[in-house]
């Protein structure tokens, strides 16, 4: 009899310690599985949100790339209180606008509770006066593949040069010609998507565009030379930012010096 009752206890001790280790390891696994949530949430990509954010911009309000332009770029990203208040005003540019959306798409992410960023990271999104490859901005500014560096460096999403594998929602940067960096002749647009014309296909997108502003444009995909399409998929890697450096010294040589298009694919990970 007592043998018995010693078994049953060891049998109970036993089990406990299972169920101890089962539950622990259950738990475990639910803390790294929440860790995790709001990396796993970006899985996919940022799309849908970005045409959201352009469907809520204005229209029209003229090119223009003035310094007065600049100044109203500034005014229409207002950071207080770590939020940034988004009121789109022209005169605006292509670089701009397409910037607004991106950050647009980040309060959103952040006002939704999809995404968490330190204040000293939203700090280094703000539109300054920053020269060409300078923080956030100034290499979103730059001139070559200044989005898709950026979203290399920082590991912010895909990159890559085939439009057949592009969606609306991915940010595009188009190259007029084959000419990168000094004598470069480029426009910074969101893409649509393509459309079949009796003359060819022709590519839509959404930027400021010469000479109306904000809105969308059709373009012979014929005349466009190269593009490089960025897709947003991880946000949360904007942190990155306070420990790169501060300069891109490749996009900030590019207003004196010219690259190539291999030079910029290779740039951003191509």
């Amino acid at each position: 009899m007592r043998r018995l009752l010693f078994a049953r206890a060891v049998a109970r001790s036993c089990f406990g310690v299972y169920l101890s280790a089962v539950t622990s390891r259950a738990a475990w696994i639910a803390i790294v599985v929440l860790s995790l949530a709001p990396q796993l949430s970006f899985a996919g990509d940022c799309n849908d949100l970005v045409l959201e954010q352009v469907n809520q911009m204005p229209k029209g309000g003229r090119y223009s790339v003035s310094h007065f332009a600049k100044i109203r770029l500034q005014s229409s990203a207002h950071f207080e209180s770590g939020k940034f208040f988004i009121i789109p005003a022209g005169p605006s540019f292509c670089s701009g606008a397409t910037y607004l959306v991106f950050i647009r798409t980040i309060e959103t992410l952040r006002e939704r509770g999809q995404l968490n960023l330190d204040y000293g990271t939203l700090e280094r999104l703000i539109i300054r006066d920053q020269h060409d490859g300078e923080g956030v901005w100034g290499r979103w500014n730059a001139n070559g593949p200044g989005t898709a560096r950026l979203f290399h460096e920082l590991r912010l999403g895909r990159n890559f040069d085939n439009i057949d594998q592009a969606k609306p929602g991915d940010f595009m940067k188009i190259f007029w010609s084959r000419q990168v960096g000094r004598n470069e002749h480029g426009h910074s647009t969101i893409f649509l998507g393509t459309e079949n014309r009796p003359d060819g296909q022709y590519v839509r997108y959404w930027s400021s565009n010469v000479p109306s502003g904000y809105g969308e444009k059709s373009v012979p995909r014929s005349k466009i030379a190269y593009a490089i399409f960025s897709r947003l998929q991880t946000p949360t890697n904007l942190t990155r930012i306070t420990t790169a450096p501060s300069v891109d010294t490749y996009l900030a040589s590019l207003l004196r010096s010219r690259s190539s298009i291999s030079e910029a694919g290779a740039k951003c990970g191509l």
